[in-house]
């Protein structure tokens, strides 16, 4: 009887639920202009009954800006997959017709004078956005309810808020992460909504609709800007300068509805006190709401505003206020939770419900938001003018590539960069006019340069939400140096242009580049995709009074399979694409190797394949596609594990494995070692390196601390156990440059970023451990005192013989995030010289 009861009720619970009508969201009794287009005249059906694709999202917003006079509609641009990233700009008419003119006002309370600028008129500025992670979708689709409701109410309250608020609304942070999990949701859907958490609607498969086009959660993407619709929104950010934005996710099924402030120990100290303090004031607003709702929520838990990538956190650093809103997630439409059935109607209506609050809590606190504005960039400004340090100079040496993209990145944050006055010494580093730049730090993104450089190995509290380091110039592997005089800051750089790529003569005997540029991988692609030879120089040399460095490169002019003239233009072509500069020599007489030195030997082109699939961590896959892909341009095949055993492997010479969990892998070793045996390469990331130990393709020594909880209660095992993880942190290494794996690299040293507690001892033979961590390794970021002590002298990269093969690991991730630009080079080191290792 009980059963029967039970799906009685789910049954009833199911049908209630997918007949939800627009009462359900907004009050029925409100004055809303029956021009304006109600979602379900568009969509088909009632906001929550299916999942809203992107496309038809996209299709609401151009339907709502045709018939309102509120809003200005705009495409900032396109995502990988080609969907746009849309912009809706929402005020008053009457502020429309002025609306630059509000934006210059806006802006002008970032500059010095800004105390002479009466703000009682002033209308706040605040950015909404949607669903930055796509299997979060209740934001985007509460974002049709709230944008339909700005455009067509017509309440007084309404009216006064659109007066004095100029609305930045982002409908989906995340277009292709949407349509995937859109699809996915409603292709599994029942017609009778089950909420039993094991039905395959509630299990997405991989790699989920979370991330972007090439798997990168776009929501740790605001500082480095290295993806499309991060660059968009921070162009948006950036030209307005918002004073609050907010941030909509979902969390586990289980929860309840977050809304910030974080944990308070765990703000990043260069968060003014004012910021968190507003925060709590703007959270009254939401306490309200849910209790008027009913809904259960919290705050001061589980989340923090430390790393400055995260949507709710990069606006603190530039004097607006961040607001993080965490759902419980429905996952589709309807599933059971601890706090009983959770509906998608339901979970959009509490974003909703955190959207409306908002925007009232914004139209109250407009003038104390404004004025804390305003002191923020007053409070910057006197900083650095009292600071001894008044400049930065970075340089990438003789790499003009990754120099380019670095200040490109700052110039996406409007961070003003020039051009250095004079060539400079610093710790034994030559800092010249042409390879540097500079940075003034007596300028209005002051806290946002601090945030980029800075480092920090104390810490307030040991458990981290995310990352603890991100010192941009060690992820981009610069020499940096502060300088206190402004002596040494030139012209201005308004219009960066990318270091000119040229071929400096026609060659009769040969042609040489050396390894440093960050784009070399792209030329060695390109002429192997030309059909060209080309050979690397294991040891330096010294030809026509130049200097080649560990692992420069040779193109014989002869016995190519073009003409001279045939390869002089190809090369041409090469060194503009890849920003190269390529020398000419009319003889293979050197000091030093000799051109037709064994030394020289060809370098091979890789067919490469990588793992994706279940058990495989989508990230780092996903970094490394986008490495090879996108910056590179090699082609690479991703094999999924379902579909390895149907695969001959012996047509690839390298398989890559990405970090991965779970035993998928153990039904394929036996592929895998043949593999190896007869002459192929495998490149293991992170835990890839234990299962590799492990299943006998490699001989390692893991160390490993042991801990063991002494006088450690129930309530303080979060914190003990969380305290030993290694988040994210920079380390300091030692690098052989005469090894392969560290062609191209200028230095005696690499900063290396690091995200797991693998330590690996190193060699009694040193000339094994190319890379090795120092005595001292820590650089910036968190890591307990325990592991600190293991990681010291262990190495984060290991190669062995198998066979005819080879089986190269590193527990280090060096592609994290896209942004860590220093370390891409020993990916593609390890394809293209891993036979010569």
């Amino acid at each position: 009887m009980k059963v029967i009861s039970l799906l009685a009720a789910l049954f009833t619970a199911g049908f209630v639920f997918s007949q939800v009508s627009l009462d359900y969201y907004l009050n029925p009794d409100h004055p809303y202009n029956p021009s304006i287009p109600q979602p379900k005249s568009l969509l088909g059906y009632e906001v929550g009954t299916w999942h809203v694709s992107h496309d038809q999202l996209v299709s609401y917003m151009y339907s709502l800006a045709a018939q309102s006079d509120r809003i200005h509609i705009e495409n900032r641009g396109t995502t990988y997959e080609n969907r746009p990233l849309l912009l809706l700009t929402i005020t008053s008419p009457e502020n429309h017709k002025k609306i630059e003119e509000i934006k210059s006002n806006h802006r002008a309370l970032t500059e010095p004078n800004a105390d002479a600028i009466a703000i009682e008129e002033q209308p706040l500025v605040v950015y909404q956005g949607f669903s930055i992670h796509g299997n979060e979708p209740s934001g985007a689709n509460a974002g049709l309810l709230l944008a339909y409701h700005l455009a067509a109410s017509q309440a007084p309250e309404t009216l006064k808020m659109l007066d004095e608020l100029v609305i930045l609304f982002d409908p989906s942070f995340n277009p292709d992460g949407l349509q995937r999990f859109s699809y996915w949701a409603n292709t599994n859907k029942n017609q009778i909504l089950t909420p039993d958490p094991n039905d395959r609607e509630y299990n997405e498969i991989w790699p989920r609709g979370r991330t972007n086009h090439y798997w990168f959660d776009l929501n740790r993407d605001w500082l480095p800007a290295q993806l499309p619709e991060s660059q968009a929104r921070i162009q948006t950010f950036s030209d307005w300068i918002p004073n609050i934005l907010t941030d909509h996710h979902e969390m586990g099924t289980n929860s309840s509805f977050f809304f910030q402030p974080g944990i308070p120990s765990r703000v990043n100290p260069l968060t003014p006190k004012q910021n968190q303090e507003l925060t709590k004031k703007i959270g009254a607003f939401h306490v309200e709401a849910f209790n008027q709702l009913g809904s259960l929520y919290y705050s001061e838990e589980d989340y923090d505003d430390f790393y400055y990538g995260k949507g709710s956190t990069y606006p603190d650093v530039n004097g607006s206020i961040g607001i993080l809103f965490e759902q419980a997630s429905s996952r589709g439409h309807l599933q059971e939770s601890d706090n009983g059935l959770l509906s998608f109607p339901f979970t959009i209506r509490n974003q909703l419900t955190a959207g409306f609050s908002t925007l009232k809590a914004a139209t109250a606190l407009r003038i104390e938001l404004l004025n804390y504005f305003k002191d923020f960039y007053k409070n910057a400004n006197a900083s650095a003018k009292k600071s001894k340090q008044k400049a930065l100079v970075f340089s990438s040496g003789k790499d003009p590539s990754k120099g380019y993209e670095f200040a490109k990145m700052l110039r996406r944050h409007q961070i003003k960069i020039h051009q250095l006055n004079g060539t400079i010494n610093r710790n034994g580093k030559q800092y010249e006019t042409e390879n540097s730049y500079v940075i003034p730090l007596e300028q209005k993104k002051h806290q946002l340069i601090k945030a980029m450089f800075s480092t920090q190995s104390q810490f307030k509290d040991s458990l981290f939400y995310d990352i603890s380091a991100w010192t941009f110039p060690y992820a981009f592997n610069l020499d940096h140096t502060y300088e206190n005089s402004s002596d040494l800051i030139g012209e201005e750089i308004k219009s960066l242009l990318p270091p000119e790529g040229k071929v400096m003569a026609k060659a009769g005997y040969a042609y040489l580049f050396e390894p440093h540029n960050y784009y070399t991988p792209k030329l060695l692609n390109f002429l192997h995709d030309h059909d060209i030879r080309v050979k690397v120089g294991l040891t330096p040399f010294r030809i026509n009074g130049k200097e080649y460095d560990y692992g420069s490169f040779m193109i014989p002019v002869k016995n190519q399979s073009v003409s001279e003239t045939e390869l002089y233009e190809l090369l041409q072509k090469g060194a503009a694409l890849t920003h190269s500069t390529i020398y000419n020599t009319p003889t293979g007489y050197a000091e030093g190797i000799d051109l037709g030195s064994r030394d020289f030997t060809t370098v091979k082109k890789p067919k490469i394949a990588l793992l994706v699939g279940e058990g495989v961590r989508s990230y780092d896959a996903g970094e490394i596609w986008y490495l090879l892909d996108t910056r590179h341009e090699i082609a690479i095949t991703k094999i999924d594990i379902r579909n390895l055993s149907r695969i001959e492997l012996s047509s690839y010479t390298h398989f890559i494995m990405p970090s991965f969990s779970g035993s998928g892998l153990n039904a394929h070793k036996e592929q895998l070692q043949e593999f190896v045996e007869e002459g192929g390469t495998i490149i293991g990331y992170r835990m890839a390196s234990k299962w590799l130990s492990k299943n006998d393709f490699i001989d390692l020594e893991f160390l490993d601390q042991g801990m063991i909880a002494e006088n450690i209660s129930f309530e303080e095992k979060e914190q003990f156990t969380g305290a030993q993880l290694t988040s994210g942190a920079i380390f300091n290494a030692k690098i052989d440059r005469s090894h392969p794996i560290n062609f191209g690299f200028q230095n005696e040293n690499i900063p290396l970023f690091r995200n797991t507690n693998l330590f690996i001892k190193s060699d009694k033979q040193s000339y094994n451990n190319p890379i090795q961590y120092t005595q001292k390794p820590l650089l910036s970021g968190y890591i307990s005192e325990e592991n600190l002590a293991l990681l010291k002298n262990t190495v984060p990269f290991k190669i062995q013989r198998k066979g005819k093969g080879k089986v190269i690991v590193l527990t280090d991730n060096t592609n994290f995030r896209a942004f860590w630009y220093g370390t891409n080079r020993i990916l593609t080191n390890a394809l293209y010289f891993s036979d010569k290792m």
